[in-house]
């Protein structure tokens, strides 16, 4: 963290009241909102959030479809995500066993917020790769001359 930077929200604030929905995300580890954020955010709790949004898949399914998900961390992301209420796990009582994975209609209300992001990420895209062009010419810029101090 730089110097001078501050790790708490309040300095954002002109009046306590003015961001008070910014301390909702507060950064102490027993926030619960934080916790939820920070799970359901994750990118592989994305994945598997949209690839189930159209139907319950088997876990290989699921790894095989999510590049670069290794087993044990789609493990602890579907175990996380079916505490959280937000996926469903069917286990079928067959041999080999069959287990299933599924979204909730909790988990389904979450898929719409991702979709809109998604969205939003679509159509603002090229505007964002400007930006960042613009930024990273600028900061070569100030490179330069600092170098030539």
């Amino acid at each position: 963290m730089e110097e001078g930077t501050s790790q708490e929200p309040t300095h954002l604030c002109g009046t306590e009241d003015e961001y008070s929905d910014a301390y909702q995300w507060d950064v102490r580890e027993d926030c619960e909102v934080r916790q939820i954020l920070d799970r359901v955010a994750d990118k592989w709790s994305l994945l598997v959030i949209a690839l189930l949004d159209c139907r319950t898949l088997r876990f290989t399914e699921l790894r095989r479809r999510i590049d670069g998900v290794s087993q044990r961390m789609l493990t602890v992301t579907l175990r996380q995500l079916e505490r959280d209420g937000l996926v469903h796990r069917t286990v079928y009582p067959v041999v080999p066993p069959r287990v299933e994975y599924g979204l909730t209609p909790l988990g389904s209300t979450l898929h719409e917020t991702i979709q809109a992001l998604v969205t939003w990420t679509e159509q603002h895209q090229h505007e964002i790769a400007d930006a960042r062009a613009a930024y990273d010419a600028r900061a070569a810029g100030e490179e330069q001359v600092a170098a030539a101090r």
